[in-house]
């Protein structure tokens, strides 16, 4: 068979059912044989950003490898930011571009392009991705493909990228013999050591406290996680990336840390005496500016599968490098079977932290004016059957991270390293194909939700069961903050020069249902219509005023705790 076959039926063989992508000349072979095949949905996006979102939330909510594809030259640059957002946060997303026949190389001749489109995505996106080969012989592609699937999934997860000429893509191939490593998942003696010393201290504090990450999710671990913490019995903080790792309501879950995270969580994250640190990479958004204000006075242990991530910022830490999942077996399995007993004290703490500082309180909005951080409780409320939250990035995202409350098996899908504005809609996109028939909520603001607001169309043509609310200040929020702080209030580009449209108006053109809420008591019964029917797509505008900034925040320059508002 040629090539183009071979590749749509390795697809089927290894279980993707979605294909996200924008058709192109050089790899339209590969589009007609995935249509012929017939077991492969190409879901045809209207930019290729939107499409390596889409593969990219449809990656980590099935865990298994995404798949997004491109055209060659601006096809595949297209596909860089969400290359890198895949790569900083940890998605099994395999990419496949399109490339110039090879007589078309420009090879070593000194000239810039040969082909029409031709562009070296190899060499480009090699920073950013755990994998990268050109496929310019037919012999190459079964072990490619193999090697591929394999390594976006191996170790800490990410992308990868298969850049295809056009004429390999019709030449017949054949199969080559591919033995890739096999993962080890023995419990090592080092480890067994290292989570006996790690008991051992937490039996002795009387401050515990645990903190999830990214990775928990990323390595499916969570329900051994879930498992563990029942045994040990300690309070949990999560980072932005671990927001769904513990549902709302669970006993040990305290709440967000960071930047912008909850007040009473920072403050427990300062007067702990042991921190356990897991899947989390401990960045400057985590620990405020000060790394060794965050470190000082306790014991940390800190467990990630990327042993360059461990003792970086944050030094002296007591640290292991593996798989969580083999971690979370070892601890489960040397743990004595007690409940985690002694720590009333420090419980009640963070429960007095809790009823001072509610998040609810940390802004002010009068006459009517819609209070973002109630509004995320109450969207909670109307969406217990969705399937999860799709978040954008701006300040909407922080006020969702604070205040959503997350149920048992909701997801809370956002980007985190990229921190790229733009990936909700793509994302809310890909986890409707993911998981069909189940509503998705997406939150963003106006500003991201304009970078990718053409895949409205895409929403409508497969009527997917997306329930679109748009947290519109009028502004760029987060940047605007940052001009009230550092730049005496000048406004350029954020809210001066900056404008948005009517989204009513927009979706309409869509033939999407929408509507507009300006004031605190309008909300119930907006979203009592937003949710009439689950399973058609509707939008929500809820107007919020310009200049509300997210607090808590942690003061430029100062330790997790110093937080402004102060109070």
């Amino acid at each position: 068979m040629i090539a183009s076959d071979y590749l749509a039926r390795f697809f089927s063989r290894n279980n993707t059912r979605v294909i996200f992508g924008m058709t192109g000349g050089m790899i339209a072979f590969l589009v007609d044989s995935i249509y012929r095949h017939g077991k492969i949905n190409f879901i045809s996006m209207h930019h290729e950003q939107a499409a390596a979102f889409a593969a990219e939330a449809y990656a980590r909510l099935t865990g298994r490898p995404g798949v997004a594809m491109a055209t060659s030259g601006p096809g595949a640059t297209n596909l860089i930011t969400g290359i890198g957002s895949c790569y900083f946060d940890s998605s099994p997303v395999v990419f496949i571009t399109g490339q110039v026949s090879t007589k078309d190389f420009k090879g070593s001749s000194g000239v810039r392009q040969q082909g029409f489109q031709e562009a070296d995505i190899i060499s480009i996106v090699k920073p950013i991705v755990k994998g990268a080969w050109m496929v310019d012989k037919t012999s190459k592609i079964s072990w490619v493909l193999e090697k591929a699937f394999w390594l976006a999934k191996e170790g800490r997860p990410g992308p990868v990228l298969i850049d295809i000429p056009i004429d390999v893509q019709q030449k017949e191939t054949g199969k080559s013999y591919v033995q890739l490593p096999e993962s080890k998942n023995n419990f090592s003696e080092a480890l067994e050591k290292f989570t006996h010393k790690m008991y051992r201290k937490l039996s002795k504090s009387k401050k515990p406290l645990v903190l999830v990450g990214g990775g928990i999710q990323a390595s499916r671990s969570r329900n051994l996680f879930l498992k563990w913490i029942e045994k040990v019995d300690i309070p949990v903080v999560n980072s932005l990336m671990g927001a769904d790792v513990l549902p709302y309501g669970h006993p040990n879950r305290v709440g967000m840390i960071g930047s912008y995270g909850n007040r009473y969580a920072n403050l427990a994250v300062k007067e702990t005496d042991c921190l356990l640190v897991l899947g989390s990479r401990l960045d400057s958004r985590q620990t405020g500016s000060d790394a060794n204000a965050f470190r000082e006075n306790k014991d940390i242990f800190q467990i990630d599968c990327d042993k360059n991530q461990l003792n970086n910022r944050v030094k002296r830490c007591e640290i292991f490098c593996c798989d969580l999942k083999i971690f979370f077996n070892s601890a489960t399995r040397n743990i004595n079977g007690t409940r985690k007993s002694g720590i009333d004290e420090w419980r009640l703490k963070i429960k007095e932290w809790r009823k001072k500082y509610p998040d609810t309180k940390e802004l002010s909005c009068g006459g009517g004016e819609i209070n973002p951080n109630q509004l995320m409780h109450i969207i909670s409320r109307f969406s217990g059957s969705c399937v999860g939250y799709a978040v954008d990035v701006g300040q909407h995202q922080m006020w969702a991270a604070q205040s959503i409350e997350l149920k048992e098996k909701q997801r809370f899908l956002t980007s985190g390293g990229m921190g790229s504005t733009g990936f909700g809609l793509p994302a809310a996109i890909g986890m409707a194909f993911a998981m069909p028939k189940k509503p998705v909520v997406l939150i963003a603001g106006d500003g991201g939700f304009q970078l990718n607001i053409q895949e409205l169309e895409t929403v409508r043509r497969n009527n997917l069961p997306l329930k679109m609310i748009i947290i519109n200040n009028h502004c760029l929020g987060m940047v605007r903050q940052f001009q009230d702080e550092y730049f005496a209030k000048r406004y350029s580009a954020t809210h001066v020069g900056y404008t948005s449209p009517d989204f009513v108006k927009i979706s309409a053109a869509y033939n999407i249902a929408a509507k507009t809420i300006q004031k605190r008591a309008e909300i119930e019964n907006a979203l009592a219509w937003l949710w009439r029917d689950p399973l058609s797509p509707t939008l929500l505008n809820v107007e919020i005023p310009i200049f509300l900034n997210v607090y808590p925040k942690i003061k430029f320059k100062s330790s997790i705790a110093d937080m402004e508002p102060i109070k």
